[in-house]
């Protein structure tokens, strides 16, 4: 039986070829080309595009760990710039330039992109749409006939539908995005300064989430107690449990391959600098 350590084990693999459409400069460059000026701009109508020309509630909402006031100073200002189509076409142009410097030429149309993407396409097929908002956004979006952009589209459902999870596990525990951060940065997978700046919460904020937590019991001194430590781990087990459904659907012998195939892959795209040391998304080095 397919383990929720595979979920983790794909996930950490996958990401960074989906966070090229954070990190690249084509991706970037692909964001202004549209008229989107700054980082953020981009970042928020790109990702939030499948969902449509949504509010400043509903991506708060969905996107979660954000500050609220952070959001609003984009949207819906973003769709003044650009229609979520236009930001959906912009987004597999920066990934597909990105891939093609990362990874060269001939890797986007090798037997190995094919052969990823179909794994992957079973995979992304298998998930659950209800309570997966940014998941089902995703799913909804058209397959590219290219298989490194059928790759990034299907990484990117199975990322989202990680991530809807990871919420689900997080709200269940009345953990809020400041106090998720606070509770990431105490465990070591990131540091607070990329938090802060990279998710908009300020120093304030950040604190009475600390204090917060601490008066749960989790934090003592700004580290992680027994009971800190135990709820944790039990954030990133339940967020793998509730991941593992269409990696089960893949199956062992599948899932297996598609780590072999990912692996380079996730090489190239370190390599190629495109995926920072330390930065705000925390995805374990898969060893």
């Amino acid at each position: 039986m397919t383990s929720p350590a595979t979920a983790r084990r794909l996930w950490a693999l996958g990401e960074p070829y989906h966070a090229l459409t954070y990190f690249a400069d084509e991706c970037r460059s692909a964001a202004e080309a549209t008229g989107l000026r700054g980082f953020w701009n981009g970042y928020f109508a790109m990702r939030a595009a499948p969902l449509g020309p949504v509010g400043a509630e509903v991506v708060t909402a969905t996107f979660y760990n954000f500050a609220p006031e952070f959001v609003a100073r984009r949207v819906p200002g973003v769709w003044q710039v650009v229609d979520p189509a236009a930001a959906l076409a912009a987004r597999l142009a920066g990934v597909d330039a990105a891939v093609r410097r990362v990874l060269g030429e001939e890797w986007p149309g090798s037997a190995a992109a094919a052969e990823t993407a179909g794994l992957l396409a079973v995979a992304a097929a298998a998930v659950e749409l209800p309570g997966r908002p940014l998941a089902a956004a995703n799913a909804g979006q058209p397959v590219p006939p290219e298989p490194h952009l059928a790759v990034w589209q299907s990484l990117t459902t199975l990322r989202e539908y990680r991530g809807d999870g990871h919420n689900a596990a997080l709200l269940q525990r009345g953990i809020s995005g400041a106090g998720a951060h606070v509770l990431a940065a105490a465990a070591g997978r990131t540091a607070r300064e990329w938090l802060l700046r990279a998710r908009g919460w300020d120093d304030v904020a950040w604190d009475a989430a600390v204090d917060e937590l601490a008066g749960r019991g989790w934090l003592a001194g700004g580290e992680l107690t027994a009971e800190g430590a135990a709820i944790v781990a039990a954030v990133e087990s339940d967020t793998d449990r509730l991941a593992l459904g269409p990696w089960r659907a893949l199956g062992d012998a599948r899932c297996d391959r598609l780590a072999q195939l990912l692996g380079p892959v996730r090489r190239a795209v370190v390599a190629g600098g495109a995926w920072p040391e330390g930065n705000p998304i925390g995805a374990p080095d898969p060893g």
